[in-house]
């Protein structure tokens, strides 16, 4: 989808990342997805039908990327595909995109040493036409200003991101304080497209966390358990890859303050946008098998406003972005009680009304379910 408008097409699973479409911004049948960890080995021709130009990627990868050409273009899978018959060659947008992917993945290969640097949102900017002529209108973008000395020099004396976190982990109230926390459960409402409806999150140190949504048709579940994850999704249960897995990890980190600097072993700081009006330090971390994440900390008082992770698939990355706001202090915690997840295809806000600390969570809430659906 292309707005915020919840459907029944639109899984939102709140707080782990996730927006899924069933047959929409995959461009794969809900019963297809994520049956089992064991799927991971499969490349993608072995698990899915007709599949002639990404051979050789994982299956797990398929479905990213899918969702990464579907927001590139601007366009649901049945742009492409034949509805209810994805394997299907009958449309020629369909063959159109087999040969535009030959075509990205030749230029990187041969201009790029094999770097996805040119990739379908290149051309297309969310658009399913690009266009190859210079619009000309009073508002045509003008080139980049020069980098003065002056600039260069704001850039040298930036702090470091040992300071940058140091502040951060002080501001939320250190890490004793965090780590006197041992679970936490929020209610409140999330809020897309103008609709609304209940939503609860159970969080248990170190790395465990469940929401459950209440959207009109039945109830919405994400959760994370420190090994698996999963996922309620149309006629199943969708069971997170590897990739998503990870994702999910970085949000279920209920000491995430304390513990970023175990996560991520490279960081590096910039100058970062001003959002809602606070100029902000950006911190970029990477580290091998995790989601590269982009913080962008408030200069003044040293708390997270916002986080972009990427992830990786074979023509680009899939960018998500959370907004962090209205901080309170909850015993001896600053904690956000607002945030708004954007992907792509879409974007909601949670709103927090209730915060209880260190009280107990049924266990029961952190077993995946069974993850068996209708057959292929």
């Amino acid at each position: 989808m292309r707005n915020t408008a919840i459907n029944g097409r639109l899984f939102v699973g709140a707080l782990t990342g996730l927006i899924l479409s069933c047959g929409g911004a995959t461009g794969i049948p809900a019963q297809t997805q994520g049956k089992s960890p064991a799927g991971a080995s499969k490349t993608a021709e072995q698990q899915f039908k007709n599949i002639q130009v990404l051979k050789g990627i994982p299956a797990e990868q398929l479905i990213p990327t899918m969702q990464f050409i579907s927001a590139s273009l601007g366009v649901e899978c049945e742009f492409c595909h034949v509805e209810h018959e994805m394997q299907k060659d009958d449309k020629k947008e369909k063959v159109t995109a087999r040969k535009m992917i030959e075509m990205e993945l030749a230029i990187d290969k041969n201009h790029f040493k094999n770097e996805i640097e040119v990739t379908c949102y290149t051309c297309h900017r969310g658009s399913a036409h690009p266009v190859g002529t210079p619009i000309l209108s009073a508002d045509t973008a003008k080139p980049a200003p020069h980098v003065h000395d002056e600039a260069a020099e704001a850039r040298a004396n930036l702090p470091t991101a040992e300071q940058i976190l140091d502040k951060y982990l002080a501001a939320v109230g250190g890490a004793d304080a965090l780590e006197r926390i041992k679970s936490r459960v929020q209610k409140g409402n999330l809020d897309a497209g103008g609709m609304q409806f209940p939503i609860e999150v159970y969080s248990e140190a170190p790395d465990k966390r469940v929401s459950i949504s209440h959207p009109e048709g039945g109830s919405s579940v994400t959760a994370f358990n420190g090994e698996v994850g999963w996922l309620s999704i149309r006629n199943g249960v969708h069971i997170m890859t590897a990739p998503e897995r990870e994702a999910a990890r970085i949000d279920a980190e209920l000491y995430f303050p304390a513990r970023v600097r175990e996560l991520y072993s490279e960081f590096h700081v910039s100058p970062g946008e001003e959002i809602t009006s606070r100029p902000t330090y950006l911190v970029t971390a990477a580290q091998a098998n995790r989601p590269s994440l982009r913080l962008y900390f408030d200069q003044e008082s040293g708390l997270l406003l916002r986080q972009m992770r990427f992830a990786e698939t074979p023509l680009g990355k899939n960018p998500t972005q959370i907004d962090y706001g209205d901080y309170r202090e909850a015993d001896g915690v600053k904690i956000p009680y607002r945030w708004t997840l954007t992907r792509p295809n879409g974007s909601f806000t949670i709103k927090v009304d209730q915060v209880q600390q260190n009280v107990p969570i049924d266990q029961k809430l952190f077993v995946p379910p069974p993850s068996e659906g209708p057959a292929k």
